[in-house]
């Protein structure tokens, strides 16, 4: 009987904070939102977090979802989430980042791309602003092709070949990365325009494609050195992103 009214408990706790976003035949569950306090260059700032879940099964069954979590293993799979700040909702102009998950970048502070300079300085521009949303993308691992074959472009980087090159050498594409799940959650959490921090004109493309209002862009280059210069060079010259406001060292 404990365990029974135990269960209860947590479907009381958890049900109010789960909604279901029906996705073109299946589900994205976003849980949320969770207060989050964040050391940002020093200084605690609260962001509100949720997270979301792609589900084939389409229900308002909360419960029974949470039911099933513990046989999914869901550690061995991606989930990506969004940080909130402010009154997102509501306020007419809002900073967004569609940030790709950067292993080597994001944990380990590596100085061969400009991943983890783009997330803490998205984080900073997005609480300065007043209101905005970084939204993590969990799939994106080296432009999509996983953080196994990213190590190998390394390898391929490492004797000389560029980023496309090496992504292209392995059997992919440039860029696999596809913005429709983060997209489809923002407009559940804000209808108004929104201005996107990015030097990538395929994630402009991806909101105005999707209906999405954009009111601009903020460009994000910096934390420019020897290790990276080739790679964002790359990101010009073979991946179209938006050369504005860069500098690059000797230059």
């Amino acid at each position: 009987m404990g365990h029974l009214n135990l269960e209860s408990h947590v479907f009381s706790v958890l049900k109010d904070k789960i909604q279901l976003i029906k996705n073109n035949g299946s589900a994205i569950y976003l849980v949320g939102p969770i207060q989050l306090p964040v050391n940002l260059y020093g200084e605690t700032v609260i962001f509100q977090w949720y997270c979301w879940l792609n589900y084939d099964e389409v229900t308002e069954d909360y419960e029974k979802i949470i039911d099933n979590l513990a046989s999914e293993n869901l550690a061995e799979y991606q989930q990506s989430s969004v940080l909130v700040y402010g009154d997102f909702e509501n306020e007419d102009d809002a900073l967004i980042r569609l940030h790709s998950i950067c292993h080597t970048g994001d944990i380990f502070g590596s100085k061969r791309c400009d991943c983890g300079f783009q997330l803490k300085e998205s984080m900073k521009k997005i609480k300065e602003h007043g209101t905005g949303a970084l939204f993590y993308l969990a799939n994106h691992e080296g432009r999509g092709i996983g953080l196994f074959s990213k190590a190998m472009a390394y390898v391929l980087q490492e004797n000389g070949y560029d980023t496309v090159e090496a992504n292209e050498s392995l059997g992919f594409e440039n860029d696999l990365r596809k913005y429709d799940d983060a997209i489809t959650v923002l407009k559940t959490l804000r209808k108004k325009p929104v201005t996107l921090i990015t030097n990538n004109p395929n994630k402009l493309e991806a909101l105005r494609d999707s209906g999405m209002s954009v009111a601009g862009r903020t460009p994000l280059w910096g934390d420019v050195s020897e290790y990276n210069k080739k790679y964002l060079e790359t990101k010009i010259t073979k991946s179209g992103h938006i050369e504005s406001e860069r500098t690059c060292p000797n230059d």
